[in-house]
């Protein structure tokens, strides 16, 4: 069992989307991981600010804030950044899946979120892209 502490940078203009992420989420996404701290940003200098300084280990975007999407955020970091964290884009129609992916994201999340299939989600793009553990 993991004791480490995940980084997750919660981005939506609205706060009440970002309480909504987190609440669905957890501190906790599954038992093999360890507990989350939640990083969250308003606007996309925060979210630019917290990546370049390696202060995230998942970024969660909400596609439709205003002015800036976190789809379009997701695909400028996954160009600008060669080690990007990975990304989950949160819609609010599940036709718009497609635009996650052409933003790169690892996985998406669709609007009412569910509990289960929120932490089930971000567990899996932790444990896909967690970095190996060196021993010794």
């Amino acid at each position: 069992m993991s004791t480490n502490i995940t980084n997750v940078l919660v981005f939506s203009h609205r706060p009440e989307v970002r309480d909504a992420i987190m609440t669905a989420v957890g501190r906790r996404p599954a038992p093999d991981l360890g507990r989350v701290r939640y990083v969250e940003a308003a606007t996309i200098d925060e979210v630019v600010s917290v990546v370049d300084e390696g202060g995230a280990d998942l970024l969660i975007l909400d596609g439709e804030a205003q002015p800036t999407g976190g789809m379009g955020i997701s695909r400028q970091l996954k160009n600008e950044i060669a080690a990007c964290p990975p990304v989950v884009i949160v819609v609010r129609r599940r036709d718009d899946r497609w635009l996650a992916t052409w933003s790169q994201a690892d996985a998406v999340l669709v609007h009412p979120l569910d509990p289960l299939a929120a932490a089930e989600t971000v567990a899996e793009v932790l444990r896909t892209t967690a970095l190996p553990v060196v021993h010794g």
